[in-house]
């Protein structure tokens, strides 16, 4: 599975455990930055996660900040992108089974590292399950798309 991944300094050690984690379980992950915990604002990085899976140079991202929230904000910004706040493995489990979350936030302030790849675990475990759940998501990325210029 190749994955995007990006932080601001608040994520950054949450986010060099998760690049060693997965990458022992076989994973290529795509390191978007930021490279040190110097303070850094978040939203280039997060949208650069987002465009590398919109654009299939990922199947998945990952964004990590003190909460998640603006991360996930931001990366929700790029076409395409479904990314979904997931500070505890059920949450995590429904954004992939229900709402086929493409990009997962993470809080590095609120989700100790083994804990968040059991949040991980969760999400790429996780299988689509379509059916209604398709027909509500293809709604609003079809609104989307009619939005976009």
């Amino acid at each position: 599975m190749r994955i995007a991944i990006g932080s601001d300094h608040a994520g950054f050690g949450l986010k060099k455990y998760l690049i060693d984690e997965l990458g022992k379980r076989g994973n290529e992950l795509l390191d978007l930055g930021t490279d040190s915990p110097e303070t850094i604002d978040y939203a280039a990085f997060c949208i650069a996660v987002g465009e590398a899976v919109s654009d299939g140079e990922a199947e998945w991202g990952i964004v990590l900040g003190g909460s998640g929230q603006g991360e996930m904000m931001a990366a929700n910004k790029v076409i395409g992108i479904r990314a979904a706040l997931c500070n505890n493995p059920y949450f995590a489990r429904l954004a992939r089974s229900i709402n086929n979350a493409n990009v997962i936030a993470i809080g590095a302030r609120i989700v100790a590292p083994e804990y968040a790849m059991e949040i991980l675990d969760a999400w790429m475990g996780a299988t689509f399950e379509g059916g209604r759940h398709k027909r509500r998501i293809d709604e609003f990325m079809d609104y989307e798309k009619s939005r976009s210029r």
